[in-house]
């Protein structure tokens, strides 16, 4: 007995279907999962308020607490680590002019440099730089789109470096 048309393809898909996830899961795939940390609070200490310390304070969510001041009450409990980011700096480079002297390219530059403290001021990530990088054509026709664009850009560096820090804190196995 011969099956109809629809019933052969419905079959073909499910036969693909199973076989690309028992591909893909012998391969070693699994989805991204929340970073598992070894610490419950942290504190994020930046100058200011820039960009990266807020969109990092964001994805951290509820393991966030206030550094302890000198003068805090007794029996008063701080964060188990600190992470300082002692630097966030944005650059902007002209990397490429045309024969009249106009600016054709610019590269847009973020660095973020910090590191990581336990409660004892031991310092379980040394100071390290992350470092951004996009380049950007620009056009003297195009300001605004190109003003646009580069805020997007510096969105997405910075979006970047917030996930690496994150991969970076989950790196850390004790913090003793």
């Amino acid at each position: 007995m011969l099956m109809p048309i629809t019933d052969r393809r419905g079959s073909l898909r499910l036969v693909v279907a199973l076989g690309a996830a028992a591909l893909a899961s012998g391969c070693g795939f699994k989805l991204r999962t929340p970073p598992n940390f070894a610490f419950d609070t942290v504190a994020v200490i930046a100058p200011g308020s820039g960009a990266v310390a807020t969109q990092l304070r964001n994805a951290l969510g509820p393991r966030l607490r206030e550094a302890l001041a000198a003068n805090a009450p007794a029996g008063a409990v701080g964060p188990q680590v600190s992470l300082d980011l002692l630097q966030e700096l944005r650059e902007r480079t002209v990397v490429g002019v045309n024969a009249a002297g106009q600016v054709r390219e610019l590269q847009l530059r973020l660095r973020v440099k910090f590191r990581l403290r336990n409660a004892a001021g031991k310092d379980l990530i040394d100071e390290t730089e992350i470092v951004q990088v996009r380049d950007i054509s620009f056009s003297e026709s195009a300001v605004l789109a190109k003003e646009v664009e580069e805020a997007r850009l510096v969105r997405d560096m910075q979006t970047d470096i917030v996930q690496q820090l994150m991969r970076r804190l989950a790196a850390v196995k004790s913090i003793a």
